[in-house]
């Protein structure tokens, strides 16, 4: 569809050029032969144009359908879901952290190891954000220092062992925060809970570190 309206603002360009160029052919002292060379010139010049804009935009459709293929596999492989935002997408991936621990389990490496891949690939140059939470046993401050202790952890993997530069991964906290339990109240000891004290993944491609990203 993209290529489609490229090529039909193309044509028209070139029609309006040959019909100046057509009129043009009236006033005294230009050759017919001279026009035709210019007009032919000129075609020349945009269908080289057009095929150089119809080969970035086949590598855009190629790099976008690879990346739709790469979030379904996410989805299947992982069971993670996906929120979308303005300029932004938010992964609830479940990685997931014992009671009053901050070490990422090693059961939950892979999903790390490949959203850190996916964010190498096509979000080169997105902020991306780890939000870490805690289930709501102990006090309101703990929670926030320990939540903030697991999304450090997150990032620490995602810079050493994912590969991405640390200027493009920052931390926040929400702690026990009651509006972002997703079961709420649910706390430990024990397993009690453990789908609280979690973090998500926010890959903010609108708030590039980089330039400009996909």
């Amino acid at each position: 569809m993209v290529r489609r309206h490229v090529r039909l603002a193309t044509t028209a360009v070139i029609g309006v050029f040959g019909l100046a160029l057509g009129l043009a052919s009236c006033a005294p002292g230009v050759k017919p032969e001279e026009l035709d060379a210019q007009l032919a010139q000129v075609r020349e010049e945009f269908r080289a144009g057009d095929d150089q804009l119809a080969g970035r935009i086949d590598e855009l459709e190629r790099r976008v359908s690879s990346l739709e293929s790469e979030m379904q596999a996410l989805r299947n492989d992982f069971n993670v879901s996906m929120e979308r935002m303005e300029g932004a997408i938010k992964f609830n991936v479940p990685v997931h952290f014992d009671f009053d621990e901050a070490d990422i389990r090693e059961l939950d490496r892979p999903v790390l190891d490949r959203f850190a891949e996916i964010a190498r690939t096509y979000y080169s140059d997105a902020l991306i954000t780890v939000e870490g939470f805690a289930d709501p046993a102990g006090s309101e401050a703990y929670n926030l220092r320990l939540g903030r202790r697991r999304a450090q952890s997150v990032k620490q993997y995602l810079t050493t062992a994912g590969g991405l530069p640390a200027d493009q991964v920052k931390t926040v906290s929400y702690g026990e925060a009651a509006d972002r339990q997703v079961v709420p109240g649910a706390r430990g000891p024990g397993v009690t809970g453990i789908e609280n004290r979690r973090v998500a993944l926010v890959i903010d491609y609108g708030g590039a570190v980089r330039g400009a990203g996909m």
